[in-house]
């Protein structure tokens, strides 16, 4: 049994219209929801034994911010190019390669793809995953290279202003 968390970055800021998309950092609302998420998460047992995030500065940010809460060495966290402006392929992809080692991973990524790659692996409905929010997703293998789309069973959905 593997278990899945699906991270969606805290909110961005825009007050840079200058900025890339890429280099857009957290807003102030992102910096405080995140904490808090993380520690909600270490309250309900979240333990992710691998993050692994979009290179996006808010992704990462978000991560380091969630990994500091949770205890997970921030060193750990793993950046992943293909999960910026990723499809339901490249998490899928991103979340095969996992090491068997672990029982539950974290990936941070992006809307629209966080949202559709949820829905598609527990065959859900959710109409969008807010910044910060977390899916947990059941997953009945063994190995992650076992992972497809529509095996998962949706455990959790979470967000800060639930």
């Amino acid at each position: 049994m593997k278990t899945l968390y699906l991270l969606r970055h805290a909110k961005s800021s825009w007050d840079n219209p200058e900025l890339k998309d890429f280099e857009r950092p957290l807003s102030e609302r992102g910096f405080h929801d995140a904490p808090i998420m993380g520690e909600r998460f270490k309250q309900r047992g979240v333990n992710p034994c691998s993050i692994i995030s979009s290179p996006a500065l808010r992704a990462k940010t978000t991560a380091k911010l969630i990994a500091e809460a949770l205890d997970f060495p921030v060193d750990d966290i793993v950046s992943n190019p293909e999960l910026y402006f990723a499809g339901t392929g490249m998490f899928l992809k991103a979340a095969s390669l996992v090491d068997d080692a672990c029982d539950s991973a974290m990936l941070v990524g992006h809307n629209p793809a966080i949202t559709e790659f949820a829905n598609v692996m527990a065959n859900t409905e959710i109409d969008n995953i807010p910044t910060c929010g977390l899916v947990e997703i059941s997953l009945d293998i063994d190995d992650w290279a076992d992972i497809e789309a529509g095996i998962g069973t949706l455990v959790e959905f979470d967000y800060p202003k639930k």
